[in-house]
């Protein structure tokens, strides 16, 4: 199986900026931003959570220096919109205000910010491909590998990997460009991908995959 040419058995095969995409996920103000939803209603600790978006920063700018596509995914949490187990859960919880609400603050960005022409995509629940349409996009790009960053590790950054995983994608996720409040659920999400779905790997690792591309080593 080692000499099937198809496999991506190194690093530098397997991030190849020509079938390689990195996505960005639920970088929102009401997750990372003090005053948000996850800080003020469901009241978590969110230092974690805005410092992430300077080593993904970091990440957006080097790949697009190296031609790397880059898609994002947003939350629209709208309780009209999500599925109804998750409306339970919140509504058992006490949580009756909406998250991510489009036009809001909330759904704003935080931080980071996609360019002209890098596509967003919306979801309802936790995993972006719920919304067909990332598939849709990656498949036209000829996408093999995703590359992902954002928040929470364990929640909607795990998710979305779990569902690329099983679209044939492979995964990697660079270890400072995830986080979560739940340090014990953050630490699990990187074993589980380290051991079954994909590669965890330094942020300048990657990104000295890239480095005759034009990407600086920051």
């Amino acid at each position: 199986m080692s000499d099937d040419p198809h496999l991506l058995l190194d690093l530098a095969t397997l991030v190849d900026p020509a079938h390689t995409a990195i996505v960005i996920i639920d970088m929102q103000n009401d997750f990372c931003a003090p005053g948000g939803w996850t800080d003020r209603i469901v009241k978590r600790d969110i230092g974690c959570l805005g410092p992430v978006a300077r080593p993904i920063q970091i990440l957006i700018d080097g790949v697009r220096a190296a031609q790397v596509s880059v898609v994002w995914v947003r939350a629209d949490y709208s309780a009209d919109r999500v599925p109804n187990a998750m409306r339970t859960r919140t509504a058992r919880m006490g949580l009756m205000e909406d998250c991510c609400v489009p036009g809001s603050w909330g759904a704003d960005w935080f931080e980071v910010t996609p360019l002209d022409g890098e596509p967003v995509f919306t979801k309802h629940c936790y995993s972006g491909f719920s919304n067909p349409g990332l598939n849709d996009a990656l498949s036209v790009r000829n996408v093999r590998t995703l590359v992902f960053a954002g928040v929470q590790s364990h929640v909607c950054v795990e998710t979305t990997l779990r569902d690329g995983h099983s679209h044939g994608y492979y995964c990697v996720v660079p270890e400072e460009c995830v986080a979560s409040p739940n340090v014990a659920a953050h630490d699990v999400m990187l074993s589980n991908v380290s051991m079954i779905f994909g590669n965890v790997v330094s942020l300048s690792e990657l990104m000295a995959q890239w480095e005759g591309g034009g990407v600086a080593n920051n």
